[in-house]
């Protein structure tokens, strides 16, 4: 579990010193303090583009001539929306927390922020914030016969996902016990089975699909993709609670 002093470092250490702590740490930066106060912050791209333009002539050296001391912060009476704005700017991707003597409170970090909100988990910028996995976010993209989908969130509330069924494709004659889903077409034409209904699809079409009803998704179009949104509601979101009934490549 990562502490606090796994991102804090004096200004007096040597580049080779810092790169080693944020090599522990694998967030990619630091921040500096001087007598227990904070005085900047250090990322690996400063020390590279230090050694690059000659501010730093070795990593043997101190880090004071390369670290930031025009940083951004935030202070620990700041509300939410004063986080939000500062995250807005792409240069920023960590936020220390300091009060009003310039002590370090906490770090929050974008990824940080996001995870704690698609969390639901209540906003305090006393947060262990440390304590989140704020990959949360990130979600690999998955591959199947049929075409591929990507989840945008996944939480204990519900899932929400983008599929895209390629040209002349189908998903299998399913059904789901433990969740329901919600289906909006954004893209292209198909025909959706819904219990024994067939019900013709385009872009601004919305389906329901209640637990344990049985359905089916097929993209009609022989040259463009067929992109839904789904979101699903339910008490577990994993692929094992998929019941098929008929499939084009052979999965049942």
């Amino acid at each position: 579990m990562m502490q606090l002093e796994d991102f804090v470092v004096n200004s007096n250490v040597t580049a080779l010193e810092a790169l080693k702590k944020i090599d522990l740490n694998k967030k990619g930066f630091l921040v500096v303090l001087s007598e227990g106060i904070v005085v900047g912050t250090l990322t690996d791209g400063d020390i590279r583009r230090g050694l690059i333009i000659k501010k730093l002539s070795g990593v043997h050296n101190s880090i004071e001539n390369i670290y930031s001391k025009d940083f951004k912060y935030i202070k620990n009476t700041d509300d939410f929306s004063k986080v939000v704005e500062a995250f807005k700017n792409e240069k920023f991707n960590f936020l220390p927390i300091l009060n009003h003597e310039k002590h370090l409170c906490n770090i929050i970090t974008k990824g940080n922020l996001h995870a704690l909100l698609l969390q639901d988990i209540k906003f305090d910028l006393n947060y262990k914030f440390l304590e989140i996995d704020d990959m949360i976010p990130e979600h690999e993209i998955f591959s199947r016969p049929w075409g591929f989908y990507k989840t945008a969130i996944l939480n204990q509330y519900y899932q929400c996902k983008t599929i895209v069924i390629k040209p002349s494709s189908s998903l299998s004659l399913q059904q789901h016990l433990r969740r329901e889903e919600h289906w909006v077409v954004v893209h292209g034409i198909g025909e959706a089975q819904i219990g024994k209904s067939i019900i013709p699809v385009t872009s601004g079409s919305y389906l329901f699909i209640p637990k344990e009803c049985i359905h089916r998704l097929k993209n009609t179009s022989e040259h463009e993709s067929l992109i839904i949104t789904e979101v699903q509601l339910g008490d577990y979101f994993g692929e094992d609670d998929i019941i098929r009934f008929e499939d084009d490549y052979g999965r049942i």
